[in-house]
């Protein structure tokens, strides 16, 4: 379903954020995507779905050519990726029902949605991405009334509320507590399993990495330098991944204690 050919991506002021990177990912996959903070694992994850530009290479999803992709095309190919955020991107002021509807933009006029008309079905869509998340009972709170954890499952729920064939989560339990990282890992595990939508999660923690992931992509400076199953993975692979010893701050339950 996705297929990175040669891709890199250089930044403003010449910093080569991912280089020559070549990877193919079937669908309904599972992906955990490790390494060093500027390892290059968000970037990967925003040229996926056009929000970094590459400069060289080329990106598929489903077939369809991301790489210099004009506005109405990219636009179609981004209502097809769900993306899940470190900071949640919520609209703090409004409900979390409301929040999660924003994931029904792509699919409804433009009147209907700034005037708050959902149509019934994408209002059922959305209270059954609430329940598969398990917070359908906070529809109606303020999103700012949330914890942490119960916001990032907004954000779940509205990147699920897309219908997506691809889920992308860029460290999303970046911002939480150990017993909550489990949880939001969990929804996105079970999601991908019950769901079967391809799924690539950006983490730094290892030890979550090793137990959710079933695939384990690592970068180092822009570079691809591992991809294979997470039962062969060891920690001499994290060290060749990360290029230094395993600390306990790369350890979510070990640097929690």
């Amino acid at each position: 379903m996705i297929r990175f050919e040669n891709v890199s991506v250089t930044y403003r002021g010449g910093v080569h954020a991912l280089r020559d990177v070549s990877l193919t990912i079937d669908d309904g996959e599972f992906v955990v995507i490790v390494g060093l903070s500027g390892a290059g694992k968000s970037t990967l994850l925003r040229a996926l779905n056009g929000l970094v530009p590459a400069t060289a290479g080329s990106i598929t999803v489903d077939g369809r050519e991301v790489v210099g992709a004009g506005r109405r095309e990219l636009r179609e190919i981004r209502s097809q990726i769900g993306m899940i955020f470190q900071t949640f991107n919520l609209v703090n002021r409004t409900t979390v029902l409301n929040n999660v509807l924003m994931g029904r933009l792509a699919k409804v006029p433009a009147w209907r949605s700034t005037l708050g008309l959902w149509p019934a079905a994408d209002r059922e869509i959305a209270f059954r991405a609430l329940e598969r998340v398990g917070i359908v009972e906070k529809a109606y709170v303020r999103a700012s009334d949330l914890s942490g954890g119960q916001q990032q499952r907004v954000g779940i729920a509205r990147a699920l509320a897309q219908e997506p064939t691809v889920m992308l989560a860029d460290e999303p339990v970046a911002a939480l507590d150990p017993v909550t990282s489990h949880q939001v890992m969990g929804d996105l595990r079970r999601i991908n399993t019950e769901l079967g939508i391809t799924t690539l999660v950006n983490l730094h923690f290892l030890d979550l990495a090793r137990h959710y992931g079933r695939r384990l992509v690592g970068l180092r400076d822009g570079e691809l330098v591992y991809d294979g199953d997470i039962a062969d993975v060891d920690d001499e692979t994290f060290r060749e991944i990360y290029g230094r010893a395993i600390t306990p701050d790369d350890l979510l339950d070990e640097g929690a204690r």
